[in-house]
């Protein structure tokens, strides 16, 4: 991590924090026990990780798949790492799918208003906790998997970031970003996602940092 964050210290004038992400509520594409189709992520490991950031001085992100379950009710669930002042969540609608979807058999989709709850939430526990500001990011790769998008509430005690996901060419890559990208004036941050296997020709540090906008948070998978 550290290794893959050097070439963006180089190019950045602010300074570069590295995160880990882990998937703490995972999709399912059976019911599960409780008919949510989602799994819960262990206590132990989330510790695990929660100890090693803690220790190298790193975010923890925890992401949520949500399948059948909701995003705020399970940001809640995880309450007790998120009263943290490393540890933040991230937002996957892909795996959002309602009542009666089923994750991997169609793309889901998230509305403004659930992203307003979960921020709210979380300004909340900022300021009853004194805790710095949370990093709330919204993975997408198409416009649609967030709904009413002009409704997104800025809150000072959340960085709300709206990251251009999906893989590809190089240039499929820029493609999407410019149409994903939050416009400066929005207030919200663009992000960036590569992928070390699924990519064609993977982009360069230097090719990220010179896409505008410049992205605020760039993700390896």
């Amino acid at each position: 991590l550290r290794r893959q964050a050097k070439p963006y210290k180089r190019r950045s004038r602010q300074p570069i924090l590295p995160v880990f992400e882990l998937l703490g509520t995972i999709a399912l594409s059976h019911p599960g026990g409780d008919g949510k189709y989602r799994a819960r992520q262990p206590d132990s490991i989330i510790r695990r990780y929660s100890k090693a950031a803690k220790r190298n001085r790193l975010l923890l992100m925890l992401d949520i798949q949500p399948g059948r379950a909701s995003f705020i009710d399970e940001v809640k669930h995880l309450k007790r790492w998120l009263k943290k002042p490393f540890v933040s969540v991230a937002l996957d609608p892909e795996w959002n799918v309602g009542r009666n979807g089923v994750p991997g058999e169609g793309i889901g989709s998230v509305s403004a208003r659930m992203i307003n709850r979960v921020t709210r939430y979380l300004t909340k526990l900022v300021r009853r906790r004194d805790l710095p500001q949370k990093l709330v990011v919204v993975h997408q790769f198409t416009d649609s998997m967030i709904r009413r998008k002009d409704d997104l509430k800025r809150r000072r005690a959340v960085d709300l970031v709206l990251n251009a996901d999906g893989f590809g060419t190089p240039e499929a890559k820029r493609s999407k970003y410019t149409q994903l990208a939050p416009s400066p004036r929005s207030g919200l941050y663009p992000g960036f996602k590569l992928f070390y296997e699924e990519d064609t020709n993977l982009m360069s540090p230097k090719q990220v940092m010179r896409l505008h906008p410049r992205p605020r948070f760039v993700v390896y998978e």
